[in-house]
């Protein structure tokens, strides 16, 4: 019996943990937008974002704007779109976290995080753009549609407060 209740114990631990459940980069490549990014195990967080990652918006048009410098998406929101008839795989939407545990209601401005050995203030939310239309699944033809429907379920930008490694997996906690 005691055995039972502790795997039970564990289980519900298990899901209430908040993580980073993918890292997501794009390397700086010409003729080619930031998305979809690919998942790696590891990365250096640094002030201005992911070492190995590059986004043209933010880096050319915001200038580098330290308070995008990392942009956090909920598997969650994954899910709901998956269920809603949208193919999204995390990394599609060019967020750098994937995270799990949290719901992208949660966030808001102004709250910290540490994740990893790195410490992070939620910015601002993002907005969806035309450049998701990139996208196989979206196209020209549904970029619209699709805008309307992640309309207030884009993701959130952070600043980097404390730079350090993050790795696959590693928490992450609201201070």
């Amino acid at each position: 019996m005691d055995a039972k209740r502790n795997r039970s114990v564990n289980f519900a631990i298990e899901r209430n943990m908040k993580k980073v459940l993918q890292i997501n980069v794009k390397p700086n490549t010409a003729n080619e937008h930031g998305i979809p990014k690919t998942s790696v195990i590891s990365a250096i967080l640094s002030k201005s974002g992911l070492e190995g990652d590059y986004n043209n918006y933010r880096t050319i048009k915001k200038s580098r704007n330290p308070d995008m410098a990392v942009l956090l998406y909920s598997i969650e929101t994954i899910k709901e779109l998956n269920k809603e008839g949208w193919p999204i795989k995390p990394g599609d939407l060019g967020e750098n976290f994937t995270i799990t545990g949290i719901p992208h209601s949660h966030f808001s401005p102004n709250q910290q995080y540490q994740i990893g050995e790195s410490l992070i203030e939620i910015s601002f939310e993002c907005d969806p753009c035309q450049n998701l239309s990139v996208l196989p699944y979206i196209g020209k033809t549904k970029i619209n549609e699709f805008i309307k429907t992640i309309m207030h379920r884009r993701g959130w930008y952070a600043r980097v407060l404390k730079e350090g490694l993050i790795v696959q997996n590693c928490n992450v906690k609201q201070i």
